[in-house]
């Protein structure tokens, strides 16, 4: 999906904020020019997460670090993990467990360091507790069964740190309900933001559930002409992609994947774009989103 000019908007506002606490005037203005280099020569024909992916190359030539975000991805990591047998003992316990699964693999997709560039603890917390009373479209819930029943390859398309623990007990019920399919996990292939490379897979221990690779780049997204070979040939030769993120639909939508998108709507772009409320869940394949 090709930018759209509220993401454009938004690029250049948070690349202004983000630079701030330097002192270097002209060393910032001839980033931003470069920023703005970028989004006019390519705005029009890639993706957001493409387009932060090559700012974020320029950005490392001209200013240092602000935020650890490898130790907000370990602290979210193990924050997850401390729920995540009272999290799975509640879903084994539903009356549907994949239903259940997608509630709160939502829920995790609140941490997200992209549209706000900070997460509330509290609202997650918030999230995680009604989470099981959300609803999920039983047409779509239906589908998903319906093509899991027939299919024999998944790519599960994972997005941040920390969600990945909902992702791994989602993998781990889909394993055994459907023992025939093969899961291959795909995740970032190197440091954007706060989402989950093949260290924070290792860490909460889902490299020892399903075969993960990373995608082959550092982005912020899944986009088909930044990722690897292999995982261009993987997703493309699935039998249902699971896409997790506002991130992968991003990249992915209108790629006629035809995935099954789930993610919270954290940004004003996609409250508009399904007319849901900031931070409600959309679960649904690519061919049944109204245009």
């Amino acid at each position: 999906m090709h930018a759209n000019v509220s993401c454009i908007a938004c690029i250049i506002d948070k690349q202004e904020k983000g630079i701030r606490p330097f002192q270097d005037e002209e060393k910032k203005s001839e980033y931003i020019h470069e920023v703005l280099k970028i989004l006019y020569e390519n705005g029009r024909d890639h993706s957001c997460p493409w387009l932060l992916m090559k700012i974020d190359e320029v950005y490392n030539r001209y200013f240092e670090r602000l935020t650890d975000y490898p130790a907000i991805k370990h602290k979210y990591n193990q924050y997850m993990l401390s729920k995540e047998s009272v999290i799975e003992k509640y879903i084994r316990s539903s009356g549907d467990v994949t239903e259940a699964c997608i509630k709160y693999v939502c829920a995790g997709n609140y941490i997200d360091f992209g549209p706000t560039g900070s997460i509330d603890d509290s609202i997650l917390e918030g999230l995680l507790k009604k989470a099981a009373d959300e609803k999920v479209s039983e047409e779509e819930l239906a589908c998903l069964k319906a093509d899991l029943s027939q299919a024999r390859k998944l790519v599960y398309l994972t997005d941040n740190c920390g969600e990945i623990v909902m992702d791994k007990i989602f993998i781990r019920l889909l394993k055994e309900q459907y023992p025939e399919l093969h899961v291959t996990v795909i995740l970032r292939g190197g440091p954007a933001l706060n989402d989950a490379t093949l260290d924070d897979a290792a860490e909460v221990g889902l490299t020892e559930l399903a075969d993960c690779i990373g995608n082959g780049a550092p982005i912020a997204g899944t986009d088909l002409s930044a990722v690897s070979g292999e995982a261009e040939r993987l997703i493309r030769g699935s039998d249902v992609i699971i896409s997790k993120g506002q991130g992968n639909f991003e990249g992915l939508y209108g790629e006629k994947l035809n995935p099954y998108f789930l993610f919270l709507c954290k940004c004003d772009l996609f409250v508009r774009r399904f007319g849901l409320e900031r931070y409600a869940s959309v679960f649904a394949r690519e061919d049944h989103i109204k245009n």
